[in-house]
Order: structure tokens, then sequence, then C-alpha cells
């Protein structure tokens, strides 16, 4: 298979916030305030003040009493949360805190036992809610019989992503997989994978990205791509939401989330927090 070579891997084509759909017009013209045809104030009526506008763009994320239970245990506990588009969040929490069962929640791969969600104003689980999320598991799934750019391709088509061919190329030499690219990702180490999962995940348009432990396994060069990946993405006005135990990333980050035991123990500013105790499960009265 003939593939572009790039050469400069951080080029302006890179990944990041879906492009708004383009208006379609309208079978009937708008008429001009003044033209012909349109309502005239009557004579000495005051003008009408107008009225101010109310932005249109939803929130990336909002939750409400979202809630998941396996018969009496709870692994996450009614939760209301609310993430604002464009904002780089870091959520942190003990192993079985319910960090992966909020973001696999909201990326509609698990059903909630109670509250609702939605993804930039789309039900969670709807055709619109999965494009406009990228999620990059911890434990990432290939097809056996798809090597790495042919996945990259199948991912990139899915989701129309224009100039994906560059696009692929760039991100597989930035992460250090270019020698890789034709191998079967199921025959790779866990940090490989790991690496090819990173390239899936931006290779394709996306208005919010959840992200489960990704630097489990990654070398330095693997590690280093993924944080310029993600100040990239979040430059172009993505929304990040980020699960790790990695806590010098925690500083990258607009807002710092916490769970312990199911419940929202933390929810603030990343500098006015103990990371090492919120992630350990200390409860922040105890700190």
């Amino acid at each position: 298979m003939n593939r572009p070579v790039s050469s400069n891997p951080r080029r302006s084509n890179r990944p990041g916030k879906r492009k708004p759909p383009v208006a379609r017009e309208s079978s009937t013209p708008a008429v001009p305030t003044g033209s012909k045809g349109a309502s005239a104030p009557a004579p000495g009526a005051k003008a009408a003040t107008p009225a101010k506008a109310v932005p249109s763009t939803p929130a990336a994320v909002i939750a409400t009493g979202l809630c998941k239970r396996y018969g009496d245990a709870e692994a996450l506990a009614p939760l209301d949360l609310r993430v604002e588009e464009g904002q780089r969040v870091t959520l942190i929490g003990h192993n079985g805190s319910g960090k992966t069962t909020l973001l696999r929640m909201l990326t509609g791969m698990l059903e909630p036992s109670e509250g609702s969600a939605t993804i930039s104003g789309h039900p969670l689980g709807s055709v619109e809610s999965r494009a406009s999320i990228s999620y990059l598991s911890d434990q990432p799934v290939f097809y056996d019989d798809l090597s790495v750019w042919e996945h990259l391709e199948y991912i990139a088509r899915l989701h129309e992503t224009e100039g994906w061919e560059q696009q692929a190329v760039d991100l597989v030499e930035m992460i250090g997989l270019t020698p890789r690219v034709d191998d079967l990702p199921t025959t790779f180490s866990r940090g490989l994978k790991q690496k090819a999962a990173i390239a899936m995940a931006f290779v394709r348009p996306f208005d919010v990205m959840l992200v489960d432990e990704p630097f489990v396994g990654l070398d330095r060069t693997g590690r280093d791509a993924l944080l310029e990946l993600f100040t990239l993405a979040h430059a172009d006005g993505a929304t990040l939401v980020v699960a790790t135990h990695e806590l010098s990333t925690v500083k990258t980050s607009d807002r710092l989330l916490a769970l312990n035991g199911g419940h929202l123990s933390y929810d603030g500013r990343p500098d006015a927090a103990d990371v090492v105790m919120l992630t350990e499960g200390i409860p922040v009265e105890e700190a």
C-alpha cells in the first residue's frame, strides 16, 4: 500500500475539535428589516429593544443523577456533573473508585442504572453523541486481521476525516510506531498496543475526548507524544477528560475531579488539592 511520507510530524493538519457543520441555505430567504414586505413599526411607536443573544452551544458533558449499580454494589453513586466545552479535566481516584465506570457510561458503552447525561447536547448512546466522542481506553481492542495502517484507514474513513493519510503518517511518526505500521497490533506488547490506540484515537475528528489511564506501558517517546497531542487538541478547542494515576500531568489541566468509592470527593482547581491523598482515597476533611 502506497502511503505519503511526512517531512514534518507536527504540521498544521493535526487532530482536534470537530469542524462545525456548514449551514444549509434556507428555501425561503429571510426578509431584511426595513425592506419591502417587512412589518414596519407604527408611527410614534417605541423601537423594540433587541433581545440579548443566548449562547447556543451546550456544555460538553452534562450528567444528572448518573448512577451505576451491580446488584447491591454501587460502582458510581448518583453524580451531577457539568463540563464546559473546551475544558481540560483530570479525573483521579483509587482503583475501583468509579473512574472507568463513569467514562464508559459517558461513551455509551455502559448503561446507567439511573440518571441521564448528554454529550454536546446529545443523549448518551445516540449516534450524535458517539460521533462527538473519541475514547482512548485502558484496554484497547483491535481487529485480529487488520494492520495498524488498516485500522487507521478504517477509523478515518468511517468518520470522514479529511486528509487522513497525512494525518495518520504524522501520528505514527510522532509516537514512534512507523516501523510497525504494517503489523497486526494484536501481536504487540502492552506499550505498542497503547501507541496504536493513541494513533487511532487522534486520527478522527472529535469534540470530546474521554481517556482512561493512557500512560500505562508507554515509553518516554509515547508519553511525550501523547502529552503534546493532548495540548494540541485542547488548543484546537476540544474538551478533554483524562482519568489517570500519572499525577505529574494534573498541573496541565483546568479542573480536577476526584472519585472515592463511587462518590465525587473533589471538584476544583488542581493547585488547591492534595492529589496524592485524593488518589489514595483519603477524604478531603482528613487531608
